[in-house]
């Protein structure tokens, strides 16, 4: 294992603390592993906490931030937040107007927030919870509330956090953040393995000349393995997973986010953004405020994820409205 790091147990929390010595103004750690906008909730405005594993930068932590989250629980490198730092950061979120947890539909994190949630019912707070789950390849449409939450989770942070700016009440903010969380669908591909600090390994193996196509953030396994192709090839062959179950029309309009997943740099994410401008502008379909570059990554995987997300007034008025963290500044 080649990292630039102290120890592997200190990882997550030596990082935490370069995190919030780079932007005071933006970071605050309320506890060990909570993390909360600088100066607190805002009176009145409805909070959003997401959680879940460290290696993904920006997310989940690297989006709390004006117009965006307002606090996120940290786990360890790919392992969901402990059920008393949900707990916390929700705490953290309450500025009197309820509180959305927002996070990716993965077992661990969904578990514990669940647990979090029981523990604070009795308290004069009112909560509710949304959970990303945009991952074409990890299940079919039938059973898409089994699919996992990846890219997809950025553009529900950006709608549900502007909804929460301008003022709105939970439940329009809760209703946004599903419309969102419904409407994004992903699908990635890797190239090369990521070791996680504590166990050294990589997570998983493959041939030089190989890729992984949908293989998820945290190596889970993708829909194939073979030889590798052109970045046309490969964005086409996703594409073709994506568009079908989007039903996009003339004159529609869609988000774009072509997501590095660590290693991959932006010249290849922008030949791979060129072909799916391509494909859209032949469909007659617009794309709006394009996003590329490293928004989920695994580590240092090479690799990269696309993801779409089709838009009517509300999500593009919501997606296009001012925010301000370090990893997104409109």
């Amino acid at each position: 294992m080649k990292k630039i790091l102290n120890q592997p147990s200190a990882y997550v929390d030596e990082m935490l603390a370069g995190l919030c010595a780079a932007y005071p103004e933006h970071y605050t750690l309320t506890h060990p592993r909570v993390l909360a906008r600088t100066g607190g909730a805002r009176p009145g405005k409805v909070g959003i906490v997401t959680g879940g594993g460290s290696g993904h930068l920006p997310v989940f932590l690297g989006y709390v931030g004006q117009g965006l989250l307002d606090a996120c629980a940290v786990g360890n490198v790919f392992a969901g937040p402990r059920v008393a730092d949900c707990v916390d950061a929700i705490q953290a979120a309450d500025g009197g107007a309820g509180v959305l947890t927002l996070y990716g539909n993965y077992g661990g994190d969904r578990m514990n927030f669940e647990m979090a949630q029981e523990q604070l019912e009795s308290d004069a707070l009112p909560l509710t919870s949304v959970r990303v789950a945009d991952d074409v390849a990890s299940a079919s449409p039938a059973e898409r509330d089994k699919r996992r939450g990846v890219a997809g989770m950025v553009l529900a942070f950006k709608v549900a956090g502007a909804c929460a700016a301008a003022g709105h009440p939970l439940a329009t903010v809760t209703r946004v953040a599903s419309k969102a969380a419904q409407a994004c669908r992903s699908i990635g591909v890797a190239l090369t393995p990521c070791t996680v600090p504590e166990s050294g390994q990589a997570s998983f193996q493959i041939a030089d000349t190989e890729i992984e196509f949908g293989m998820g953030i945290h190596g889970e396994p993708g829909l194939w393995r073979g030889p590798m192709k052109s970045a046309d090839a490969l964005t086409d062959e996703m594409l073709d997973l994506l568009l079908p179950e989007l039903q996009l029309s003339t004159g529609d309009r869609v988000a774009v986010l072509v997501n590095s997943l660590g290693a991959t740099p932006h010249e290849e994410l922008f030949i791979v953004y060129r072909r799916v401008a391509q494909v859209l502008a032949a469909r007659g379909v617009r794309p709006v405020m394009p996003l590329v570059g490293r928004y989920a990554t695994s580590m240092e995987m090479t690799g990269l994820s696309l993801t779409l997300m089709p838009l009517d007034g509300e999500l593009e008025t919501l997606l296009t409205a001012p925010a301000d963290c370090p990893f997104w500044k409109i």
